[in-house]
């Protein structure tokens, strides 16, 4: 039972995360300017670079019997255990950010606060805030075990030598100092903090120009009336070729990449669905509000049952420190652990 939970959180993680690349890189990269269709995603995007505050949210437009349903048409040898599909209809990206600039224009040292939180059955699974020169972190360890068939240990179980991770458990915040961790993290050496935005910029625009010509040339665009102010334009194109061709033109740039950003194998690849996927861009009054996919047509499925991911974009609401929040020590930060890797900026 542990194994096809965990197998089919990974295979919806994947898809979530695949498509999640293509939505970002089809909106932000502005390769169709001789499409109407185009240009107006393109437009939309640009302003939201001009807000000095963006929120987003990801999540599956889907209940646990559509999930459920999903899974035994997909051929699984084992059915979906109740709580498994509860727990992944549940699941809630939301992230948000604020600074001093226009985001566009924004780097790190521009930023006043960041924050991912992620939200399930249990309420607020995990999330961290990088606020000034802390990165503060909580997560509710017994609503993750619990949903993973995997039992976790409670406060009272540590050894004092682990007394630190008490808080941890018990889902209080914990803070780390940013700059002590990744001094600890590169063995003392030094990351050239200065220039660190201006790489990342760099990286960032070297990746947009290497993807263009791929969703140029794999995506068509076309416009579908709405009501009130909406319009939506819908992008389509075939899944295993798009990433196929984005991987290829991200590949040189491997080692420019964020650490842990690791890109798909030939044989992920050619595992691929090689399915039609189509994309659909929410426009309120010219504005981004929403992204919206279908994930079951990457499936095995051929039934009917849809498992639509969907993006929404709205105004960051507080993005502050915590108040209360405990100071880890920098030494008891485990390497490789979700706490780990929420600290020195890889995610959870």
């Amino acid at each position: 039972m542990e194994e096809t939970i965990i197998t089919v959180i990974r295979k919806t993680a994947t898809a979530v995360g695949c498509t999640a690349v293509l939505l970002t890189a089809a909106a932000a990269c502005g390769t169709v300017q001789n499409l109407t269709a185009g240009q107006k995603v393109d437009h939309a995007v640009d302003r939201l670079g001009e807000q000095k505050s963006l929120a987003f949210q990801l999540d599956l437009d889907a209940d646990a019997d559509a999930i459920n349903a999903l899974a035994a048409e997909d051929g699984s040898d084992e059915s979906l255990p109740p709580e498994a599909a509860k727990f992944i209809s549940a699941l809630r990206v939301d992230v948000s950010v604020k600074s001093r600039k226009k985001l566009a224009d924004s780097g790190e040292k521009d930023l006043i606060g960041t924050s991912v939180k992620i939200t399930g059955t249990g309420g607020v699974l995990a999330e961290y805030r990088v606020i000034g020169d802390f990165m503060y972190y909580r997560s509710n360890m017994k609503a993750v075990g619990e949903a993973m068939g995997v039992p976790m240990p409670s406060a009272d179980d540590l050894p004092p030598s682990q007394k630190e991770f008490k808080k941890l458990l018990e889902g209080d915040w914990v803070k780390v100092d940013i700059k002590e961790l990744e001094w600890k993290s590169t063995g003392g050496a030094s990351k050239g903090t200065a220039d660190s935005g201006d790489v990342d910029a760099k990286t960032q625009k070297k990746a947009l120009d290497a993807v263009r010509a791929v969703i140029g040339r794999e995506v068509q665009f076309r416009t579908k009336g709405g009501a009130d102010g909406t319009e939506h334009v819908i992008a389509t194109g075939n899944f295993r070729d798009l990433i196929t061709g984005v991987v290829d033109k991200l590949r040189p740039l491997q080692d420019d990449l964020p650490a842990g950003a690791e890109l798909p194998t030939a044989k992920d690849l050619k595992d691929a669905p090689d399915k039609k996927v189509a994309v659909d861009f929410t426009l309120k009054n010219g504005d981004l509000w929403q992204i919206r996919t279908d994930l079951a047509v990457l499936s095995d499925s051929p039934g009917k049952t849809k498992l639509p991911l969907v993006l929404k974009f709205s105004e960051a609401g507080d993005v502050s420190a915590p108040s209360g929040a405990t100071e880890f020590p920098v030494d008891k930060v485990p390497g490789g652990s979700p706490l780990g890797r929420a600290f020195v900026g890889g995610g959870f």
